[in-house]
C-alpha cells in the first residue's frame, strides 16, 4: 500500500485502535468535565478528532478482511444498540433524537458491503447509500462516517485516493457546515487532518490480537460512557 510518509515507523492496527479509543475517552471527558475556555479543553478536543477517522478506516479494513460479513454487521448493530442509552444519558440528549457514532459506523459498513458486493446497478447503489446517510442523521458525526467508510473501502490499496476522499468529505460535509454555523468555537474540528499522518504510518500490520481484545474494543464504547457517567454522578 502506497504511503506518503516514510515507512520506517510501522504502527499496527491494534495500536491505532487503542489510539482511537484513548482519543475518544479524552474527548468525551473534556466535553463534560472541562470548561470550554480552558486550554486543556481545546487540546483534548483536538486529540479527540483522531477517533472517528481511525474508526472509519478500520471498519473499512475489517470489511476487507472479515470471513463473515453478516456476522460483522450483526455485531456492529448489537453494539450500536448497547451504546445508545449510555450515549444519550451521558451527553443529556433526547432518547429518540440522537445516538452514538456506532450507529453511523454500522450503516457505513452496510453501505460499503452493498456497494462492493451487490449485483444491483449503480443507481440503486447510490440510492442505498443515500438511505444509509439519511438514517444516521441523528448519530454523532452523522453521514460523514458513512461516506468516510465508503471512501476508505472503495479506494483501499491507494492511500493517496483514500486520503483525498477523506479530506474532500471532511471539509465539505463536516468542517464547512460546522465552521459556518459555530465559527471559531469549532476550530478544533480541524484536528481531523491529524489522522492523515497517523494513518500513513500504518502498513497493514495487525499487531497483537485475541478474542478478549476484539470484544474489548466494542465494549469500550458503552463501558467508558457508563464510567464517565458514574464519575459525573459522584462529583455532583
Amino acid at each position: 500500500m502506497e504511503r506518503v510518509l516514510s515507512n520506517r515507523i510501522d504502527l499496527s492496527s491494534t495500536f491505532l485502535k487503542y489510539l482511537a479509543i484513548v482519543a475518544m475517552f479524552l474527548d468525551h471527558y473534556a466535553v463534560v468535565f472541562i470548561p470550554s475556555d480552558q486550554p486543556a479543553w481545546l487540546i483534548l478536543r483536538v486529540i479527540g478528532r483522531l477517533s472517528a477517522p481511525i474508526m472509519c478506516y478500520f471498519i473499512a479494513e475489517g470489511e476487507f478482511f472479515t470471513s463473515n460479513r453478516k456476522r460483522y454487521l450483526r455485531r456492529m448493530f448489537v453494539f450500536a444498540l448497547l451504546a445508545h442509552f449510555p450515549y444519550v444519558i451521558y451527553f443529556n440528549l433526547p432518547i429518540f433524537g440522537a445516538t452514538s457514532v456506532l450507529w453511523g459506523l454500522m450503516n457505513g459498513l452496510l453501505a460499503l458491503i452493498f456497494v462492493k458486493h451487490s449485483p444491483a446497478n449503480n443507481l440503486i447503489k447510490i440510492a442505498f447509500v443515500f438511505f444509509c446517510c439519511l438514517v444516521v442523521l441523528p448519530a454523532d458525526w452523522n453521514y460523514v462516517t458513512v461516506l468516510w467508510i465508503l471512501g476508505f473501502g472503495l479506494f483501499r490499496g491507494d492511500f493517496k485516493k483514500q486520503m483525498l476522499s477523506f479530506l474532500v468529505i471532511g471539509i465539505t460535509f463536516h468542517l464547512i457546515p460546522l465552521l459556518r454555523d459555530y465559527g471559531s468555537a469549532d476550530l478544533y474540528q480541524l484536528g481531523i487532518v491529524l489522522a492523515i499522518p497517523v494513518l500513513a504510518l500504518y502498513h497493514g500490520r495487525k499487531g497483537k490480537s485475541n478474542k478478549l481484545l476484539q470484544w474489548g474494543f466494542y465494549l469500550f464504547y458503552p463501558g467508558h460512557l457508563l464510567l464517565l457517567e458514574l464519575l459525573k454522578i459522584m462529583i455532583r
